[in-house]
């Protein structure tokens, strides 16, 4: 099975999650971390630094990593290392997706997340919900 190796940017500001709502393929209305494929050569944290400047014309610090996901699909396997980061400038613009929204812990459940994403969102709730660092 091929694996494909992305990154994801879990922002959080004032204990609310940004998601996107995904605007194409074959996942197309499923929430997500904003993020997407690392390319070669790159590391994980200019990979993501790269994908949210294209996806949301916004510039992130990446911080620390908060999971490593390893989930299948019918298709491919995913690989997905999620990572705490905070924005340094820009409005978060949706170029490519289709909505987004802040969500505070008890707002997690309200959207439908993409299958890979739904352990990082238990990680977040009992993170946020406990008021300690996510």
């Amino acid at each position: 099975m091929k694996t494909i190796q992305v990154v994801a940017a879990v922002i959080e500001r004032d204990g609310r999650i940004f998601a996107t709502q995904r605007g194409y393929g074959a996942f197309k209305d499923g929430w997500e971390f904003p993020g997407g494929k690392i390319e070669p050569g790159e590391t994980p944290e200019a990979a993501l630094a790269r994908e949210i400047r294209e996806e949301l014309d916004t510039e992130i610090a990446v911080g620390k990593k908060l999971a490593q996901v390893e989930y299948d699909y019918p298709d491919f396997h995913l690989s997905m290392g999620c990572y705490l980061c905070e924005i340094l400038s820009g409005r978060l613009t949706l170029l490519e997706h289709e909505s987004a929204r802040w969500l505070t812990a008890d707002e997690l459940d309200s959207v439908e997340w993409l299958p890979a994403d739904l352990s990082v969102i238990e990680l977040l709730k009992k993170g946020l919900k406990e008021g300690g660092e996510v």
